[in-house]
């Protein structure tokens, strides 16, 4: 298992590209800010201000810095960023990391988050070494069990009362991807 210095430019398939983000994403960070979930989920401000904006960006930069995540920004052949997809290591010493993914609504519904999702699990798997990944998703949320399903992720079980989401906590799947199976 080994951590990269710095964030990677990563392809993925539908000619996606990954990136870190920038200060020109604030117009990404401020339609993210207007859904009614990405924000109860993340850390993306809602309401939007561009100080809020700016912030959240430089939060993205101080993960990648200290080592603890690797965001980046799923951006669309056109150069037009529509998400986020992260790899975060808190559990690394374990030899475990965890994913996450959001796509903007304007933008669902075209495979952006599954091609992302594997993009980065290969780039975690076999550059990065990590023997497991997981992936949690609420069970009503059906776009992510299909996504998180479609990318060889497998169900493990439900986690009942996991995560605080908003003002409650929430049951969640655990999906996993070993090394062995990518």
């Amino acid at each position: 298992m080994e951590q990269p210095l710095a964030l990677p430019e990563l392809a993925a398939h539908g000619g996606l590209t990954l990136r870190s983000w920038g200060l020109s994403d604030l117009e990404l960070v401020r339609e993210a800010s207007e859904d009614d979930y990405i924000p109860l989920i993340t850390t993306v401000p809602c309401p939007f201000s561009e100080p809020e904006g700016v912030a959240f960006v430089e939060r993205q930069w101080g993960r990648v810095a200290s080592g603890a995540g690797y965001p980046f920004v799923i951006v669309e052949s056109g150069g037009r960023p529509v998400g986020n997809v992260g790899l975060w290591v808190k559990d690394l010493s374990q030899g475990r990391a965890s994913l996450g993914y959001w796509i903007v609504k304007s933008a669902r519904g075209r495979g952006a988050a599954g091609s992302a999702l594997v993009a980065v699990a290969r780039w975690a798997l076999l550059d990065l070494r990590i023997p497991r990944l997981e992936l949690y998703v609420e069970p009503w949320n059906t776009a992510s069990v299909r996504t998180a399903e479609r990318s060889g992720f497998r169900r493990e079980g439900l986690l009942r009362g996991w995560q605080q989401v908003g003002a409650e906590r929430r049951d969640m799947f655990i999906y996993s991807l070993l090394r062995g199976e990518f």
